[in-house]
């Protein structure tokens, strides 16, 4: 009797378990590992201000964003690169994300400029790829230096040279293919800063961050503001201030989290690399460019039109190129002052962002042409993208066809 009964509880167990929806299955299965990377610590301060140092700031927002997160989230495992002042090497702090398994990456930075009473403000999120300006180059110089204090950097980093710009040709072609998922994080953070810490937001951007580049994950770069301007140097030392910084990542961490899992469980593609985006409300120096160009005007009148369904060119076997320009939360209207004068622009909607693109066509020496003539001006974080039937591709794979195809 007792065989009976044991019997028949674990068939009803057996069939409560099995109608349960599959993401709710999927959930009590899969656990999500954040690691948070407090950047700089020991022997190595980061960037020094009037009162404080960046390796303090950065460590109290990490520990704080990372106290949110253990508290509030249910089968959510949090990392930490260093949860003291210690120094940890860039290719340490990659390897932990690796070694754990990552599910997202978050590197935490202050900025500064060489006045240490500059009024130079406001927060910024970069993902990795190639600087697109001279002020993202020398973010990437700053945070790479680093390197310069470990013992064996000459062979652990091959001969890179933070402070040489031919050191970062090796980003060129970098094709992150983690790229649309850091873009589309970086550009929650971005929006959590301005709506809820009411930061300056100076936007998301691509530079070459060696930390970035050894992870495999989704990863981020954010610098939380600058400890050269006082006025900021005082904010993100004032407990209400790490407060609000922390808890603006913690709610983009929400965001991305549940937008992850809801694109897992409903099993959609894997996304493909993109570069780097701006939003509606930012600012016209604000850009976060993806690529995507395009050679043929479609119309003549300045309109935005929608990339639903493959063009005749996109049903040929050949890649089609374009540049993307922009990218935003919501469709944005056709003589938008973001677009700066370029018209025919299109979109296409990829992760629930909204991704802007000039121009198009087969020759991608053409497309790099209109680029650098008429875009780049415009929109100097732009980059070139490819489709083949309608389905993004690969940009490096794009390139080797056009080549062979010529």
């Amino acid at each position: 009797m007792k065989k009976n009964t044991f019997n028949i509880l674990c068939i009803i167990c057996i069939l409560l378990i099995s109608g349960l929806p599959e993401h709710v299955q999927g959930a009590s299965q899969k656990q999500f590992t954040v690691v948070i990377d407090a950047g700089h610590g020991g022997n190595d301060p980061g960037a020094i201000g009037r009162r404080g140092r960046e390796k303090n700031i950065n460590l109290n927002v990490a520990l704080k964003l990372g106290r949110l997160i253990e508290n509030n989230c249910n089968n959510t495992r949090v990392v930490y690169t260093r949860k003291k002042d210690i120094f940890v090497p860039l290719h340490t702090r990659a390897e932990i994300a690796n070694n754990a398994k990552a599910d997202l990456f978050i590197s935490i930075h202050t900025n500064s400029v060489a006045s240490r009473s500059s009024k130079v403000c406001g927060t910024e999120t970069y993902t990795l790829g190639l600087h697109r300006t001279q002020e993202n180059l020398e973010v990437a110089k700053k945070e790479n230096s680093v390197i310069l204090i470990e013992d064996d950097y000459k062979q652990r980093y091959a001969g890179f040279n933070p402070n040489s710009a031919e050191s970062y040709i090796i980003f060129e072609f970098l094709q992150d293919k983690y790229m649309s998922q850091s873009v589309s994080f970086a550009t929650m953070i971005q929006q959590q800063f301005r709506q809820n810490a009411r930061r300056a937001d100076k936007g998301v951007h691509q530079a070459g961050f060696l930390v970035l580049r050894e992870t495999s994950m989704p990863s981020v770069l954010i610098e939380l503001g600058y400890i050269t301007n006082p006025g900021e140097e005082a904010y993100l030392l004032s407990e209400n201030g790490s407060s609000a910084l922390a808890q603006s990542i913690y709610q983009a961490f929400l965001n991305y989290k549940q937008r992850s899992q809801k694109s897992t469980t409903s099993a959609l593609p894997a996304s493909k690399p993109e570069e780097d985006t701006i939003t509606e409300q930012s600012a016209p120096q604000q850009e976060y460019a993806e690529t995507l160009p395009s050679e043929e005007m479609v119309s003549e009148q300045a309109s935005v039109q929608k990339s639903s369904r493959p063009t005749e060119k996109a049903q040929t076997a050949k890649p089609v190129f374009k540049i993307q320009i922009l990218t935003s939360d919501r469709v944005l209207p056709s003589r938008s002052r973001l677009f700066k004068g370029l018209s025919p622009v299109s979109y296409y909607k990829e992760n629930g962002i909204y991704k802007y693109t000039y121009g198009e066509g087969t020759d991608y020496n053409r497309i790099l042409r209109l680029k650098r003539n008429k875009v780049d001006s415009k929109f100097k974080d732009a980059f070139i993208i490819a489709f083949k039937n309608g389905e993004k591709m690969n940009i490096n794979q794009a390139i080797r066809e056009f080549k062979k195809n010529r």
